[in-house]
């Protein structure tokens, strides 16, 4: 038997993230390119002893109950399975929370592919999806490896072809952006028919747009500061904001310069603070 499962839990950035209305189930149809990343959690999976399930992570401030999405994947998994048997989980976090990066998502994705190796398969790849939809609408992508189209919550998932290499930085501020409340906020915005003006950029035919920066960009002002300095930057081919934020990307332009990168990074700190977390990093194509 298996003692222990251990999987990279990558991040993703939305290079298109578009929000065609609401359900009846009170979530948002929504219509999103994601892309994973080289960023990667990385998750381990043991049997434990009694039934209970432990995890245990290096972030502090993560809950360590069923608050965490974590042990919220053990918990189902369980169940759908009838295994009575304990769980150990640990967590080395590395993906920044409430950056839009899908850090917790991803986490807990892992964990149900880490458990059905561990206890050899009970449930085929059908179940596994069912089960990461209950848990949130993100989760049924880090299942696949690759991009992907995401419709629907994001539960329904349609790969597509491989992305073009790019080195991408992720700047993140210090404060997440709750993601219920960027909806939210977009929901009110599109009642009142507030309109704004959209920025093109693509990447090699990709249109690169994101329903929620307008929201997000009318409370929080260093977001749309930081996308308007980034475009200016030798090196840099696009900005914009990932998911409901608050982290940032900024495409690096296939012939930058090594030396243009480092002095962006060195500018970034000095034009917004030392505060920030950078991390430069790459697609990951499957």
């Amino acid at each position: 038997m298996t003692e222990l499962i251990s999987l990279a839990a990558p991040a993703k950035i939305n290079l298109s993230l578009r929000i065609l209305g609401k359900r009846p189930d009170g979530f948002h149809e929504v219509e999103t390119l994601m892309v994973p990343l080289a960023l990667a959690d990385e998750v381990e999976v043991a049997h434990g002893s009694g039934t209970g399930i432990r995890f245990t992570c290096n972030d502090p401030e993560l809950p360590t109950d069923s608050e965490n999405l974590c042990v919220k994947a053990a918990e189902v998994f369980l169940a759908a399975t009838g295994i009575e048997h304990g769980i150990a989980i640990s967590l080395m976090k590395r993906v920044p929370h409430g950056a839009g990066l899908g850090g917790g998502s991803s986490d807990a994705a892992a964990v149900l592919r880490g458990l059905n190796e561990l206890f050899d398969d009970p449930l085929v790849s059908e179940e596994l999806h069912q089960l990461a939809a209950q848990l949130g609408s993100d989760v049924p992508f880090f299942l696949e490896k690759g991009p992907a189209w995401c419709r629907g919550r994001g539960e329904i998932l349609e790969s597509t072809d491989a992305l073009p290499h790019r080195r991408l930085l992720l700047i993140k501020p210090p404060f997440p952006v709750p993601t219920p409340w960027a909806y939210k906020r977009y929901a009110e915005m599109q009642q009142a028919s507030e309109t704004h003006a959209e920025i093109v950029q693509s990447l090699e035919g990709i249109k690169l747009v994101n329903d929620l920066e307008p929201p997000v960009f009318e409370k929080y002002l260093l977001l749309p500061v930081m996308k308007s300095w980034l475009r200016t930057q030798l090196g840099v081919e696009s900005a914009f904001m990932s998911g409901s934020g608050s982290t940032m990307v900024a495409i690096i332009a296939p012939d930058a310069q090594e030396e243009s990168v480092t002095v962006l990074k060195e500018k970034l700190t000095v034009e917004f603070g030392p505060e920030l977390w950078i991390h430069e990093t790459t697609f990951l194509n499957g």
